[in-house]
């Protein structure tokens, strides 16, 4: 019998819990993002249910469509596909935290967006650790002077990096990606602002979340493990 997805999600977040403790670090310090991409509002309404507190949405449309058929369900809603300033203004309005800020240019379109809207807008920077022409996200090199750009704006709140590995079947040979991108955030705080805390680490997915979780992860992005294989 196929399990149900409050049964695959309690199985999700005794493993978080397990590699969290296996590495010598609580278990709250990791978020489960449950992203419902191309599955309804009532997948999500059934993990909410059952426990989920975040979700996670890779398109606007989508998103909005979901969000306005759920109504004011209480979770932090998250953004982590790739995002086009001309859609900003969309993302400020429906997200608390956006993921995927790759360019000066869209940060400053969300700062302008999120001061229309009376609002301080919490992203991450995306970070293309393995330098894959097919994924967004700026170079190891190029994210401290984001960071420093991004931090001058009034009404955006740099949390943390996030990126995305090469996909490998064996989890063992992505770790070193999230080891990457851990390190790169230390350094990057020891030079950043005065008052900013990099405190987010959003890497990990269903194949790979405990090797991040070992390294540092503080978000993993986990749907196929919840809700099934997307068609």
């Amino acid at each position: 019998m196929t399990a149900s997805i409050a049964e695959r999600l309690q199985r999700v977040q005794e493993r978080i819990r397990a590699a969290a403790e296996a590495c010598g670090r609580d278990a709250g310090s990791v978020r489960l993002v449950a992203v419902t991409k191309t599955f309804g509002p009532d997948a999500l309404r059934e993990a909410v249910a059952a426990g989920a507190t975040d979700i996670g949405e890779n398109y606007i449309q989508e998103a909005r469509e979901k969000f306005d058929a759920l109504g004011a369900l209480p979770v932090r809603r998250h953004f982590i596909g790739h995002l086009q300033s001309n859609k900003a203004k969309h993302a400020v309005a429906l997200f608390d935290l956006i993921h995927t800020v790759d360019s000066v240019k869209l940060g400053r379109e969300l700062d302008r967006c999120a001061r229309r809207s009376g609002k301080r807008q919490a992203v991450l920077v995306q970070v293309n650790v393995a330098g894959e022409s097919s994924k967004s996200g700026v170079a190891p090199d190029e994210a401290l002077p984001l960071v420093h750009e991004l931090a001058a704006l009034e009404h955006l709140s740099v949390a943390g990096l996030m990126t995305m590995p090469p996909f490998f079947n064996d989890p063992e040979r992505v770790r070193p990606f999230f080891s990457a991108l851990r390190q790169l955030r230390d350094r990057i705080q020891a030079k950043a602002p005065a008052g900013i805390s990099l405190r987010e680490l959003s890497m990990g997915m269903t194949g790979d979340f405990e090797a991040a979780i070992a390294e540092g992860a503080t978000l993993v992005r986990i749907g196929t493990a919840i809700f099934g294989e997307r068609s």
